[in-house]
């Protein structure tokens, strides 16, 4: 292994010239991406990675520059594709482990549906070669990235009971949001400074906008009838989606909270591999209040929106009549539901059982948390939604 003096110091001007040299290419488009980047620098600089990960981070960096650099270059060459409308997206959100995930792939099945898949959230700039006329040909990065994650599965079977991913499973959008250098990005980023602070003081309207980009430039390759879009992280920017997507569907899951902050402060101390002398006890309440905090701004401009816009969906009556919950949102959302789409949501509701890949045990305690200090912060929510504690 090389010596820690061997790792790449983190330097703006030599991460994009890096970025440049990888590519061939040097328009970054507009340079509001800048401010994102150097507080990521900061953060990764300011708090103690192993030597792993301060390359994985170095090689994220310059992962997302490139990729950057390879859209606004499909972009400029193709200007049409910023003119395919992006229609009634549905999008998922709310508290994280509150059964989006399921819900996500559940829907996913309707033909109608384009759900974001997470080999396209690394890789959503054409292929050099790709044209128009080649729609629906192979795209080797994918199988690529299955193999990669069918090797992590195998290696981490541990994460996997947390959180299955292949390259072709419907995914969050924080992956793409992060080309503009904005939003949580893994979701260990906004749990250290400075990240944690600059994050909620921002205005998220251009990180939107870069999405919907994405999204064109994402149709124009593999085009779709309907984008299905989910991440708790639209919590943060209820307004800026709303204002970017006018039509969206926004369909909103709840859970008890006592089960969503053990789960989800287990699932970032697992993301944060990379961290050195992490102290578990030390990141729940860092972790309870980031995403305690989202929701409380999320409610708030739900209450600024019509109420049309959204539907709710609790986890225990999902997880106890998943049909049920589909049918209802389509309904209230006016959404054709096709014999072939219903099939397809049945035949998964079949062969995907809860807890097909394994329990997930995890306790609040060993998080630094209790019961009190969690209803002591929830409980406006719990009563608002009728939520069971239990």
């Amino acid at each position: 292994m090389p010596p820690v003096a061997e790792v790449p110091e983190l330097e703006e001007e030599a991460l994009l010239e890096e970025a440049r040299q990888s590519t061939g290419l040097s328009d970054f488009g507009d340079d509001e991406f800048r401010e994102g980047l150097r507080a990521l620098i900061a953060t990764y600089r300011d708090n103690p990675f192993t030597e792993r990960g301060r390359k994985r981070n170095h090689r994220r960096l310059v992962g997302l520059l490139s990729t950057r650099l390879r859209m606004e270059a499909a972009w400029s060459q193709h200007p049409e594709i910023l003119e395919r409308p992006v229609r009634r997206p549905v999008v998922l959100t709310g508290l994280p482990r509150s059964g989006t995930s399921a819900l996500f792939n559940l829907l996913g099945e309707d033909p109608a549906a384009r759900p974001l898949r997470l080999w396209e959230t690394q890789f959503p700039d054409p292929l050099p070669d790709f044209s128009p006329e080649r729609r629906g040909e192979a795209d080797p990065r994918r199988d690529a990235i299955e193999a990669h994650y069918a090797r992590s599965r195998e290696k981490n079977p541990e994460f996997t009971k947390i959180h299955y991913t292949s390259a072709d499973t419907p995914e969050e959008c924080v992956l793409v949001h992060a080309y503009a250098f904005h939003g949580v990005h893994l979701g260990i980023e906004p749990m250290m400074e400075p990240y944690r602070s600059w994050y909620p003081a921002q205005d998220l309207g251009g990180m939107y906008a870069y999405q919907k980009k994405i999204l064109q430039l994402l149709d124009w390759q593999r085009p779709g009838e309907r984008w299905l879009l989910k991440a708790p992280a639209h919590m943060w920017g209820i307004d800026a989606l709303t204002t970017v997507f006018p039509d969206v569907a926004i369909v909103w899951s709840h859970r008890s909270p006592l089960r969503v902050v053990a789960s989800i402060s287990s699932m970032t101390h697992a993301l944060m591999v990379g961290r050195e002398d992490l102290d578990k006890t030390e990141l729940g309440p860092v972790v309870m209040d980031f995403y305690a905090t989202s929701l409380e701004r999320g409610l708030a401009a739900r209450d600024r929106l019509d109420p049309a816009l959204f539907v709710d969906v609790a986890h225990d009556g999902f997880v106890a009549d998943p049909m049920g919950a589909v049918r209802r949102i389509y309904d209230h959302f006016g959404l054709p539901l096709s014999d072939e789409a219903r099939a397809a949501m049945k035949g998964r509701v079949a062969s995907h059982p809860k807890g097909e890949h394994g329990s997930h045990d995890y306790g609040l305690e060993e998080y630094g948390l209790d019961v009190d200090t969690v209803k002591a912060r929830f409980t406006p929510y719990v009563e608002r939604f009728e939520v069971d504690w239990e």
